[in-house]
């Protein structure tokens, strides 16, 4: 493909995303399968624009606004190769109608803001913090509630494309087998700091088609999300359930850890996500796992199986800040619910799950935000409202583990891409009492009374 014709297809590919209420992702792999004749450069050339223009929405929009330009596809292409690729307004106003597959001609307000913009950069004295760090409005007063004074530090490491992580399974592999077999596919992997069951790979290598991958040793996951699994500390022989699984990721990685012993139940209220999740399991070589589709939270099985089971995964639906490196359209397009919406969603999901843990098994409540009204203000509720549970700080849980020292400054897992370089995530781990100590703490409060004095 030409320039031009590159330019063309990624004003395409945004046009696509804004106009279809799915995550880009999705959108771009759909875009191209239904363009196979685009080779493999150019796919990947279309897309590192793309990204890179969802990356910089807000300071691409900031311009336009200046200039009295609405934020087309077409303009924020136009802007991007401007501002954010240093190339001149003549070079870039000679890329519309030069060839057959260019975009069209450019209109005189086109062309005009092509001059208006030209010399400048992408970042301005004058544009606002929350512009320059790309952060929406909706999340701004949250987000430096939760980040303080590392507020700029953290937004701008979220501007950055994640890095490619890979979980070993270790029914099949160790780290060290696995660096093989992935170097033997051309791929090289060191492993991840903080999960000691992670590699981090270098670049964009076709994992689809690697032996490594096709035959189970390895499945893609970040090692924040590893490290959500290492919370639940599950055990051989367990009763496991990862009540909100999706996908089945930490599924997964429970499962490995319990090495295929003991049953994990895979729940979650849309049957089609179980259903693909099947043949990942089935490519792991696990068969401890079984899926069961629930209605809602409040699906009868969860009263059936009250308190049976020894660990219960809450990886509660919630705003996906901590992704915005591998989801930047995420930050501007609401596909699902918003923040109001979501916290009382998550305390419902974490009251219902709760009753399926047994006296002295353990809740694990997680997310993949950096909001504390999702994270520790939501654990703090649920305290209140339960006091059969008590909170087991992480680092007992890594001690238990013998993984070392967590990333965690406090009772829970905080993850953030500027301190730890992986998703942001959050994990509690809390434990609900044994038998004995719920009936020592159900003491009559009569018998307590001092006895009313007689009227005789």
């Amino acid at each position: 493909m030409t320039p031009a014709a590159r330019l063309q297809a990624v004003i395409d590919l945004l046009t696509e995303i804004d106009e279809t209420p799915r995550p880009a992702d999705a959108v771009m792999s759909a875009y191209f399968r239904a363009r196979r004749y685009i080779g493999s450069k150019d796919r990947t050339a279309v897309a590192q624009t793309a990204y890179a223009i969802l990356r910089r929405h807000a300071r691409l929009c900031w311009w336009l606004e200046r200039q009295g330009h609405p934020p087309t596809p077409r303009a924020r292409a136009l802007a991007n190769e401007i501002l954010a690729e240093g190339k001149s307004a003549a070079t870039v106003k000679a890329l519309f109608g030069a060839t057959k597959f260019a975009p069209d001609p450019l209109a005189p307000e086109e062309a005009k803001l092509a001059n208006e913009l030209d010399t400048h950069t992408l970042e301005h004295p004058q544009m606002p913090e929350s512009v320059a760090v790309e952060c929406p409005p909706w999340a701004e007063e949250p987000m430096r509630a939760a980040m303080g004074d590392r507020f700029a530090v953290e937004m701008r490491t979220l501007l950055d494309s994640a890095p490619l992580d890979l979980r070993i399974n270790p029914v099949k592999a160790n780290r060290e087998s696995a660096i093989k077999a992935l170097a033997r596919a051309h791929i090289t992997a060191e492993p991840t700091q903080w999960s000691p069951l992670g590699l981090r790979v270098q670049g964009r290598p076709p994992l689809g088609t690697v032996d490594a991958f096709k035959e189970g040793l390895v499945e893609i996951q970040d090692e924040g999300s590893q490290l959500v699994a290492i919370a639940v500390a599950p055990k051989p022989g367990q009763q496991v359930v990862d009540f909100c699984a999706g996908a089945g990721g930490k599924t997964l990685a429970i499962a490995a850890l319990m090495k295929n012993k003991g049953r994990v139940v895979a729940c979650d209220v849309l049957a089609g996500r179980l259903k693909r999740a099947a043949e990942r399991f089935r490519r792991a070589g696990l068969h401890n796992i079984e899926a069961h589709p629930l209605s809602s939270e409040r699906d009868p099985w969860v009263k059936r199986h009250k308190r049976k089971f020894d660990r219960v995964l809450v990886d509660a639906p919630c705003s996906g800040t901590g992704t915005w490196r591998r989801n930047p359209d995420s930050r501007w397009r609401q596909l699902g619910p918003g923040l109001a919406e979501l916290v009382p969603l998550q305390a419902n999901i974490l009251d219902s799950a709760a009753r399926l843990v047994k006296p002295g098994g353990r809740l694990i409540y997680a997310t993949c935000s950096l909001l504390p009204e999702e994270n520790e203000k939501q654990v703090a509720a649920f305290l209140e409202t339960h006091p059969d549970f008590t909170v087991l700080p992480v680092a007992e849980v890594w001690a238990e583990e013998g993984a070392g020292t967590p990333p965690a400054e406090g009772p829970y897992l905080r993850l953030t891409p500027a301190r730890h370089d992986t998703d942001g995530f959050f994990a509690a781990v809390m434990v609900r009492k044994a038998e004995e100590e719920e009936a020592a703490a159900e003491v009559d409060p009569m018998a307590e009374a001092d006895p009313a004095p007689s009227e005789g």
